[in-house]
């Protein structure tokens, strides 16, 4: 353990050599008193206004999930003083690729060993994240599931490799969630991992908790968090999850950090990246981007500026703090049957000085729900037939065509931020489904 952890600090502090006696002390010093890791995660659709946001918010880092476009994030970074936890992409089970076909590792060991050669030198590399979420599977009865034990050994070779090449910067793998029959799995046939990683939201509340149950000899970091998961919120009786408004998720997230992050006193937890610094289509094009489409942020980077930096942004996000749709809420699960006309608003909250636009937007379901985070088709939009406009509250007609809608709201103020909510609702008789 000592080795792993003077191998880390010696990067991250950027310090000269200490002996593996002093690597406890070097812990202690890394967490309190120097580079406390405040990141992101972002992928690959995020331009140069988006880099400096995040350093003008107090940010120090910034994680992949592919070396895709690394050049280009390496100069960002060296532009705004970020630092990079570069992803190396490894294949999951959860998408098909079968760890018994020793050629197909060899082969994406081969590949993996060029993307670590051709960067292990740039001056902004901090870590490297080895695969993401390698854990999650499921069975038939759609409950998690062990992977293939020859997963951690195709890993553990991975590993091995860049350690013999790169002594100088740490690897981690990013876990689905905190269970302890996985870590423990995992971590038996890894034994050269250097700091283990945890992908949280809802159970970013109690991080300390279930990471104490753990018994880590190793560094973590939180590679992912942010609003509550589709999969902890509720579900329609047509199989549809209940988004939080971004006043809630504002809310909640403030709420997680506080309790999961800043209170955590472990001096094995290195830090964090929240996700998504880009937008993202995840069940709903607003879930889990920070960022609209259209590049406007909500309350969750208010909130994650705050947590960075001691303070809140001088501009803040509208806060749309409820929707409903004929006087019901998402949570009531709406049916309409009979109706042919539907009237929709929100509660609002911003300050008085602000000059707000709204803009209404009715869309499709999600055709084929994506797993693990992979690539999802947003849905198309729907033709909403507005009858009277009151910006706060709308009447529009209801969809001809039977199925499974839902009704968005965006708050824009004009200097970039917005708040959002939406409502899903099913038009006609849920005994014909």
């Amino acid at each position: 353990m000592k080795c792993k952890l003077k191998s880390l600090l010696f990067l991250l502090l950027l310090l000269p050599y200490i002996s593996p006696a002093q690597s406890n002390e070097r812990l202690k010093l890394f967490n309190e008193e120097h580079f406390f890791i405040k990141g992101v995660g972002i992928d690959n659709n995020v331009g140069l206004t988006k880099f400096k946001l995040l350093a003008q918010s107090g940010a120090n880092a910034f994680r992949t999930w592919s070396t895709q476009n690394a050049e280009a994030k390496f100069d960002s970074a060296k532009k705004y003083n970020l630092k990079v936890a570069l992803g190396i992409a490894v294949e999951q089970e959860l998408h098909g690729f079968d760890y018994n076909d020793k050629e197909a590792v060899k082969k994406q060991l081969e590949e993996i060993k060029a993307q670590v050669l051709k960067y292990k030198d740039q001056p902004e590399l901090m870590c490297w994240v080895v695969g993401n979420e390698l854990n999650l599977l499921f069975d038939e009865q759609g409950q998690l599931a062990l992977v293939n034990p020859k997963v951690y050994d195709a890993l553990e070779e991975i590993i091995q490799f860049i350690h013999s090449v790169d002594p100088i910067h740490p690897v981690t793998t990013t876990f689905a969630g905190i269970t302890k029959e996985h870590v423990v799995r995992a971590l038996k046939r890894t034994p050269s991992l250097d700091i283990i990683s945890f992908q949280v939201y809802g159970d970013l509340l109690v991080l300390p908790q279930r990471v104490k149950k753990l018994h880590l000899k190793i560094p973590y970091m939180v590679t992912e968090y942010g609003a509550v998961g589709h999969w902890e919120r509720p579900i329609t009786p047509w199989n549809r999850e209940v988004e939080e408004t971004s006043f809630e998720k504002g809310e909640g997230l403030a709420d997680r950090i506080q309790k999961g992050m800043v209170k955590n006193q472990d001096p094995l937890f290195l830090g964090s990246f929240a996700f998504y610094w880009g937008q993202k289509q995840e069940r709903t094009p607003t879930w889990y981007g920070l960022f609209t489409v259209s590049g406007e942020s909500d309350a969750r980077i208010d909130e994650l500026t705050k947590y960075w930096s001691g303070k809140y942004p001088e501009n803040r996000a509208p806060s749309v703090k409820n929707i409903q749709l004929n006087g019901k809420k998402a949570s009531d699960f709406i049916v309409v049957k009979d109706e042919k006309i539907l009237t929709a608003n929100i509660d609002l909250s911003v300050p008085k000085t602000d000059n707000l636009s709204f803009h209404w937007e009715l869309m499709e379901e999600v055709k084929v729900k994506s797993q693990g985070g992979a690539f999802e088709q947003t849905p198309p939009k729907i033709n909403l037939q507005i009858i009277e406009n009151k910006e706060m509250q709308i009447t529009f007609k209801t969809p001809y065509k039977e199925g499974d809608y839902r009704l968005f709201v965006y708050v824009y103020d004009g200097k970039g931020k917005v708040g959002t909510a939406n409502i899903p609702f099913y038009v006609g008789d849920l005994k014909d489904m």
